[in-house]
């Protein structure tokens, strides 16, 4: 097995160290309650610095592969980090480290086992990131829905009716699309005999003409299963309730999920549906572009028509998601490297957005109704974060949501959609100006009555815990712009690799087994000898 560094596991960690931390919680509980708190943020932390270990580490260029078990590929599970799953591990980290930072401040401790199911969920969201086999993409994907199953009923019992109607809609929806996935994986592995990306990426461009209706017909189905993730039109009905009812560190976490579907999208799209897939070449167009805007458009009307900050934000989170699928469906190079700036902005911007909501209707004594309200204390820094968050998610300057649009509309001029794309992009990007604007003067402009329950009894840890999560995801949006230049060069050598398939196919299925540091067999025979 060919590697780019001296320890080769490196690829392993951020499956193994959430899963192992996940584990011993569970041991923990019951015996040594308190000591969860610190192994989660010690685990997290460490998740961060093994990402940005990772990221810096594909810098290089060179796609690397790790082969679980010691099996070449296609025969085993195989793993692979190029700049794509390197750039979403780094985001993954940072999210969860700020989630479980607010978290711990109280909101863990509203229900049972949510060290471990956060745990759990990263090590889904990592394995989905890093795997190169479709059939443990969908392993992974079933590990990152059953915790957050779980992590979505966590918290107080005042909205326990709430949580448990939407997990209710959360869990049928998602249960429909695991039964797609796995009927589209069995079709799949039927025709080409193997479920390693790269081996599919391969056999698939050489299917027969005999074969080539039922290839279709698999590929648009697992694609619907990831517009189901992504929340794309006219499967994104789920998210708005969803996110609604969770907790904000919970949402601000399932910020990166819908990602995970964006991410599956674009690397199949890119290694087996592209331009040289065969039977297969091409398969979303033009359905993926003209779906993502329909979605980016309802998002905008949506978000209009929003009467809490929460479902505000929640439709931000779709219209979000329409960019970045409408920046893969128009599958050029300059279109998916602005759709991978943009990325950077729009996970960290909503992350923040929830938190924020959840901030802002503690000072109102519970309430994020969009209605003149009288605030408590500390409203002017909530005002300040509202209007860096409003500015990020609308796309103005100077922030890199900006950048990400203009960068995106600029490369969208050079393919058949243009005129639509550039209408529906600037057209929703005015609507949810409109929104947010309409949003943040009923909530810090307008005064209005006294909420009928006073703001909620906070402490002053619990507070900086709160400002901390919070300030750190504005920072980091800020910064994103502040480090344009860099971010952007990053997202377009990504794109460039991610349409050169070939580095990808040669690194997993030329990956060799490391040779055994004792031949057993070697051995036995030795002493046979011997004897």
């Amino acid at each position: 097995m060919e590697h780019c560094t001296s320890w080769p596991h490196w690829i392993v960690l951020p499956i193994v160290l959430p899963l192992v931390a996940g584990a011993l919680m569970v041991l923990l509980e019951r015996r040594r309650a308190a000591w969860l708190p610190a192994l989660s943020l010690a685990s997290t932390l460490a998740l961060l610095a093994i990402a940005v270990r990772l990221l810096r580490q594909a810098e290089a260029g060179a796609v690397q592969a790790y082969l679980l078990g010691n099996w070449p590929a296609p025969f085993g599970i195989a793993l692979a980090l190029d700049r794509l799953s390197a750039l979403m591990l780094v985001l993954t980290a940072l999210v969860a480290l700020c989630a479980l930072v607010y978290a711990l401040a109280g909101n863990a401790r509203r229900g049972p086992h949510f060290h471990t199911l956060f745990q759990l969920q990263l090590m889904g969201l990592n394995g989905a990131f890093l795997t190169a086999d479709l059939f443990n993409l969908f392993v992974f994907f079933e590990v990152l829905l059953a915790a957050s199953y779980g992590l979505l009923l966590h918290g107080d019992a005042d909205g326990r009716r709430a949580r448990l109607k939407a997990a209710l809609h959360y869990v049928s929806f998602n249960l429909v699309g695991s039964s797609l996935f796995l009927i589209a994986a069995a079709l799949l592995y039927g025709l080409a005999g193997t479920l390693n990306m790269a081996d599919l990426a391969h056999k698939l461009a050489v299917l027969g003409p005999e074969n080539i209706a039922l290839a279709q017909a698999a590929a648009l189905m697992l694609l619907v299963v990831f517009a189901v993730k992504a929340a794309l039109l006219p499967l994104y009905f789920w998210l708005p309730e969803t996110y609604g009812a969770a907790t904000a560190p919970v949402a601000a976490l399932f910020a990166i999920m819908t990602k995970v579907g964006v991410y599956a999208v674009l690397r199949m799209t890119t290694l087996v549906f592209g331009a040289e897939g065969g039977a297969v070449a091409m398969v979303a167009w033009p359905m993926l572009p003209v779906l993502a805007m329909a979605t980016l458009a309802l998002a905008a009307l949506g978000a209009l028509a929003a009467t809490t900050l929460r479902g505000l934000v929640a439709y931000l989170v779709v219209g979000s998601a329409g960019t970045l699928l409408l920046a893969v469906g128009l599958a050029t190079p300059g279109t998916v490297a602005a759709g991978l700036f943009y990325l950077v902005n729009s996970t960290l911007a909503a992350a923040a957005w929830y938190l924020l909501a959840d901030r802002i209707a503690s000072v109102r004594g519970g309430s994020d109704a969009l209605l003149p309200m009288a605030l408590g204390s500390g409203w002017a820094p909530l005002g300040i974060g509202f209007l860096v968050a409003a500015i990020a998610m609308a796309g103005l300057p100077p922030l890199a949501g900006f950048i990400g649009k203009a960068m995106l509309l600029q490369s969208a001029g050079s393919t058949p959609l243009a005129a639509w794309a550039v209408a529906t992009v600037l057209g929703a990007s005015l609507v949810l100006l409109v929104a947010l604007a309409r949003a943040g003067s009923a909530l810090f402009w307008e005064s209005g009555q006294q909420p009928a329950t006073a703001p909620w009894p906070v402490s002053r840890a619990t507070r900086s815990a709160h400002v901390l999560a919070i300030t750190v995801l504005l920072a980091c949006v800020i910064g994103a712009a502040a480090a344009a230049g860099p971010i952007a060069g990053y997202a377009e050598a990504t794109a460039a690799q991610l349409f050169e398939r070939q580095s990808y196919i040669s690194a997993v299925l030329g990956a060799r087994p490391v040779p055994a540091a004792i031949d057993v067999r070697r051995e036995m025979r030795e002493r046979g000898e011997a004897k």
